[in-house]
């Protein structure tokens, strides 16, 4: 299949506003944030969207919107992931109805499904759809680890075009890159790790902190296209801090605060998580002055 994962994709947060329902409006000024700021792509619906906490109606939704006003300017790609695989696939064919560019599909969580049942779990999903299929590996979140074995097997699905890798583990990355050819696109799910799974041969990221710093996180990206190395690796140690942050709370309530902070108000996370206290959140708040994001 003639497409190709790559660059720097955001995952998107889901904004909400005082009622707990999506705010369109926000998200509209988010995606172009994100478009103007020279981002390769559009990632919604992912962990840092709250997948998990979204209803089907609230994720058809969000694509809608995100689709309607990215226009084409760059390609979107949906999470479609769920524990299974009838409702994946449910979810997958509603995207592709939707206009979407590309799905990506986490993991099932909760079950441990073995490597033979995920081979099956990922078959049925591509076949049920004509759009470009991502694999999704986070074992941090869904206890469930996609071999490299099992990669290798799966990008010879034609329509299964590449994977982003949540795992944090280099030397799976690297395997992964190893094993599948390149039309295979392995894509860093770690935002430290950017400069490294380039250096390795990737093909870019979806991160989440690229809500907050687009500009910064295409610059690793762009810095590295153009062969300047240096810069790239600079621009990945300006990132970490902000990476590192996300320990002060519970994911994924960070990024949201640290856009509140900026002046994108994209609400609080869904309950039990919940925003960070006032002491996590001067310690974030120097985070992004430290970066350049906020006046001191």
């Amino acid at each position: 299949m003639a497409f190709t994962p790559k660059g720097i994709i955001p995952a998107m947060v889901t904004p909400f506003d005082k009622e707990g329902k999506v705010n369109e409006a926000v998200l509209r000024r988010l995606v172009n944030f994100l478009i103007e700021a020279g981002v390769h792509g559009l990632f919604p619906v992912g962990s840092q969207g709250e997948f998990y906490a979204l209803d089907r109606e609230e994720k058809k939704k969000v694509m809608e919107i995100v689709v309607d006003e990215a226009n084409k300017k760059v390609p979107v790609y949906a999470g479609t992931g769920a524990i299974t695989t009838k409702e994946s696939i449910y979810l997958t064919r509603m995207a592709e109805d939707i206009g979407v560019d590309a799905v990506s599909v986490i993991t099932p969580f909760f079950i441990s499904p073995d490597q033979n049942e995920l081979y099956e779990h990922y078959l049925a999903i591509a076949r049920s759809t004509n759009l470009p299929v991502l694999l999704y590996n986070n074992p941090g979140r869904t206890g469930v680890n996609l071999s490299a074995d099992l990669v290798a097997r799966l990008s010879e699905i034609d329509n299964i075009v590449g994977i982003k890798d949540s795992s944090g583990d280099m030397t799976l990355t690297s395997e992964y890159i190893r094993r599948t050819d390149d039309s295979f696109s392995v894509l860093s799910g770690r935002d430290t790790l950017i400069f490294g799974t380039l250096l390795h041969g990737g093909k870019g990221s979806i991160a989440a902190t690229a809500n907050v710093v687009p500009k910064l996180v295409v610059e690793i990206y762009e810095a590295y296209m153009r062969g300047d190395i240096e810069r790239a690796r600079q621009a990945q140690t300006e990132l970490v801090p902000l990476r590192l942050a996300f320990n002060l709370g519970s994911f994924p309530v960070v990024i949201k605060d640290a856009l509140k902070l900026m002046g994108i108000d994209a609400g609080s996370t869904r309950a039990p998580v919940k925003s960070l206290d006032e002491d996590k959140k001067e310690k974030l708040k120097k985070v992004l002055q430290q970066m350049g994001l906020l006046r001191n």
